[in-house]
């Protein structure tokens, strides 16, 4: 239990060091072909450097590190920001909802597996999910419905936020999530969600 406590937070703190770039990134180019969006990306972002800095802050208790692949989480969203950004609005929207659907369901899964075992880490996952969703719920209300490319668009960048939380667990995400789908009490949280 405790590799995967310690690879949770690693993998959250990878998270939001990606997310913090692509908003960067994305508010670098915002100027010029979406300014509307400047305001909630100014905002998403420190939301996103506030739960980064709170992972920071859990991990030495847990002897969680930083992941070895966080280069590739910052080169990897400064990129998708850049590009997404270029595209304009609508695949900022389709980005943000993107990454934040994967992430939450990894959130929605450590959330379980954590139960009464960590409080204190069950607590700020919530809280953070709970902006995340808020993020969610922003981009699915700002972007109207999707034509065939942005449906690709959100499908490529969903893959690679899974490939990336694969790739920083070692695997570990994938094998929790399997677990966990097995178990009475995913069945008893799924029962209790919201559709």
């Amino acid at each position: 239990m405790d590799r995967t406590v310690a690879r949770i937070l690693k993998v959250n703190h990878a998270g939001e060091y990606g997310a913090i770039r692509i908003y960067r990134a994305q508010i670098g180019v915002a100027a010029l072909r979406c300014p509307d969006l400047r305001p909630f990306l100014i905002e998403t972002l420190g939301h996103e450097q506030s739960h980064l800095g709170r992972f920071a802050v859990l991990m030495p208790a847990r002897g969680a590190r930083p992941c070895g692949a966080l280069w590739l989480w910052g080169a990897g969203g400064t990129a998708l920001g850049l590009v997404t950004g270029l595209l304009g609005r609508r695949a900022v929207l389709i980005c943000t909802e993107a990454v934040e659907r994967t992430v939450n369901r990894h959130l929605e899964d450590q959330l379980i597996f954590l139960g009464e075992r960590d409080p204190e880490l069950s607590t700020a996952i919530a809280e953070i999910q709970a902006q995340e969703l808020g993020h969610l719920e922003h981009a699915v209300s700002g972007r109207g419905a999707k034509r065939a490319e942005e449906r690709a668009l959100d499908a490529l960048v969903a893959a690679v936020v899974e490939v990336l939380i694969w790739l920083s667990t070692q695997g570990d995400s994938a094998r929790m999530a399997r677990e966990l789908r097995r178990s009475p009490a995913h069945d008893a949280s799924c029962k209790s969600a919201p559709v």
